[in-house]
């Protein structure tokens, strides 16, 4: 293996065309190094080309083959010869397996640094680790997760054609995109969450997204009940006909293709997935437990409605998997993939 290389001011830097897709660190003492590397060896020869934002040191532990970059301009051009790493502005101290409240900062600035990049068009996507949500939360951390993080850093920044602003969150993979309208919450907090305003929202978010982002020209939304059989007309919960049935009709009102409130136990069979692009679903585990079910190891999670494009792998930290070499990367690498065609049907419907 190569030595830890530095790019020096001789090294050429990539076209304006040629953006790298920033990776964020995630938490140090889950997998996130591991499979980085991993989606290196199996992107180098054919890109997209990514960089991650880690401490250098820490990944040079894991493998040698590395390049040291100081801006994302020179991605690109290293990427053949070693994982591009732009370092944060600490060393990391970090143990596998242990995910360690002292390491928030750190994780928040590959986060914001990640972000910045995109917004200021230095990086064409974002791509994320998985964090230890506990972990942030127990060092001060104002948010449920990445994705309303995310939101939030974003909320300024212009979006890049009028759209309805998210965030929202989609797990997409290769038989099946769901998207949860309420996510990180309690099950009865969620039940008494759902708005008509909010399924509306969620829906337009959609099918923006998926026009603008995923290159379908009229999206189909199937849009699941709350309730056991969709309430049965009442008898298991008025929530289907009270709340969803009125947000449909006021979606069919403005053209979107979406029909429901569907029995969620029988959208996701075969013949159902057939009728739909994506579906959207009540619950956080309605829509996630079909989606990690059909394609655990290659599922995506995506933020839809933001002005930047944000992918990452569905698994979490893995914190027991971490440090033994066996984590796969098989998400990972699907969300730089999907994250770069993100990007760039979003520059071609712009």
């Amino acid at each position: 293996m190569s030595e830890v290389l530095s790019v020096t001011e001789n090294m050429p830097a990539s076209s304006p065309n040629a953006l790298p897709i920033a990776l964020t660190m995630g938490d140090p003492g889950g997998v996130g190094a591991e499979i980085a590397v991993k989606a290196w060896a199996a992107l180098r020869h054919s890109g997209p080309a990514f960089f991650l934002i880690d401490d250098p040191a820490r990944i040079a532990k894991i493998s040698h083959e590395l390049i040291v970059i100081r801006e994302p301009s020179q991605a690109q051009d290293a990427f053949a010869n070693g994982l591009p790493v732009l370092a944060l502005t600490g060393a990391i101290s970090a143990m596998p397996g242990q995910s360690q409240r002292e390491n928030a900062p750190a994780i928040l600035e590959s986060i914001e640094r990640a972000v910045g990049f995109a917004i200021d068009g230095a990086a064409a996507a974002i791509v994320t680790n998985p964090i230890q949500k506990s972990t942030l939360m127990a060092a001060g951390f104002a948010f449920p997760g990445h994705t309303e993080f995310l939101g939030d850093l974003t909320k300024s920044a212009p979006m890049t054609k009028e759209r309805e602003r998210g965030p929202v969150m989609m797990l997409s993979g290769p038989q099946l995109r769901t998207i949860p309208v309420t996510i990180h919450h309690a099950v009865k907090d969620a039940a008494a969450m759902l708005t008509p305003q909010l399924i509306v929202r969620t829906a337009i978010v959609t099918a923006e997204a998926l026009r603008d982002d995923f290159a379908i020209a009229n999206p189909r939304i199937a849009i699941s009940g709350l309730n056991p059989h969709a309430g049965e007309a009442g008898a298991l919960g008025v929530e289907d006909d009270m709340i969803i049935a009125p947000a449909i009709d006021e979606l069919r009102a403005m053209g979107l293709n979406v029909r429901g409130p569907l029995p969620a136990d029988t959208m996701f069979h075969e013949e159902a997935r057939a009728t739909y692009d994506a579906a959207l679903c009540m619950l956080h585990d309605q829509a996630l437990i079909p989606a990690k079910t059909l394609a655990f190891h290659d599922a995506v999670n995506v933020t839809l409605g933001l002005p930047i494009v944000r992918t990452s792998p569905d698994h979490g930290t893995a914190l027991d998997i971490a440090g033994k070499g066996v984590a796969r990367a098989d998400s990972l690498i699907a969300a730089i993939r999907l994250a770069a065609d993100m990007a760039q049907t979003r520059r071609e419907n712009l």
